[in-house]
């Protein structure tokens, strides 16, 4: 018996950030939206937990128990009273360390897998509960399609989306690490009145009315310019994928992989040349979305 998920990437089309909490976290207004690049969790029975990874960069993946589809098989197994005897497989096709919640993919994936393997019928409920405590990201990949994230980002609110957006995404040629953005925004705004985050209406707007114009025009990440302080080659890219004629430009979430609004599949495969060309990569993917969140693909 196996069972395999299939888990989307992110893409944060806003991303506002209030000031750091006492806890340390930061209080955030979070519009994701799934997008068609994915990674596949496979579970079978083993006499332990185990962790295996394959695809791009999977050397960069964590094998120990710090892997979010670790914790994810031990959460599940804790709350049934049970023992997380499983061996969790990772298909990795998300950038890694790329600001594009691959990570937390396989936390959302390795959880379903676990509850359809394990037949533990945990609801929804209990499902988004425990992905809550893996992460802040990791609810949203379960849930998919595109949605405010408000706290931490783990409290959802699904959003109507009226059409299909078009996206390029290009890949640094080293990784960031999101906390690390994070001390570099609170050190940017040392001294600054830092609003509290809200979700733009204009945004919301867009993506109903499905309008990738009034969607490039609103889109808006508060990390970009720390992100930009710790790694200023991505200014480049992002000039880069503008001047092939991208609608807007942003980097994804905390970085470093840089996201590219585009009108059409046509004007994807221009933007995605351009940039490979340009050198300012390392590699160029394209997507489009909104796409579900985690869904059983294979059982057996």
């Amino acid at each position: 018996m196996s069972v395999t998920v299939r888990v989307p990437a992110k893409v944060n089309v806003q991303l506002a950030v209030g000031a750091a909490r006492p806890d340390g976290f930061h209080d955030l207004a979070n519009v994701f939206l799934a997008v068609g690049l994915y990674d596949e969790i496979t579970v079978t029975p083993a006499d332990g937990l185990r962790v295996t990874c394959d695809g791009p960069d999977a050397d960069q993946v964590p094998l120990d128990r710090t892997n979010l589809a670790a914790r994810a098989a031990e959460a599940l197994a804790a709350r049934y009273g049970r023992s997380p005897d499983v061996h969790v497989h990772i298909g990795k096709d998300i950038p890694v360390a790329g600001g594009m919640a691959g990570g937390s993919a396989d936390g959302a994936g390795a959880l379903v897998a676990c509850d359809a393997l394990w037949g533990t019928g945990a609801s929804r409920d209990e499902l988004l509960e425990i992905c809550a405590e893996l992460g802040s990201d990791v609810p949203f990949s379960l849930v998919g399609g595109a949605a405010l994230g408000i706290g931490r980002g783990e409290r959802l609110t699904p959003l109507e989306a009226g059409g299909t957006f078009h996206w390029v995404f290009a890949m640094a040629g080293r990784g960031l690490s999101t906390p690390a953005v994070f001390r570099e925004f609170d050190r940017l705004g040392e001294g600054t009145d830092i609003p509290e985050p809200v979700a733009s209406g204009e945004l919301l707007a867009a993506l109903a009315k499905g309008d990738p114009d009034a969607l490039a025009a609103a889109v808006s990440n508060d990390l970009q310019p720390a992100a930009l302080s710790l790694f200023p080659e991505l200014a480049g890219t992002l000039a880069a994928g503008r001047a092939a004629g991208a609608l807007t430009a942003l980097v994804s979430g905390s970085g470093p992989t840089t996201a590219f609004l585009v009108r059409d599949p046509e004007a994807a495969a221009a933007v995605a040349q351009a940039l490979m060309s340009s050198g300012t990569c390392r590699t160029v993917r394209t997507a489009a979305g909104p796409v579900p969140g985690a869904t059983v693909a294979a059982a057996g």
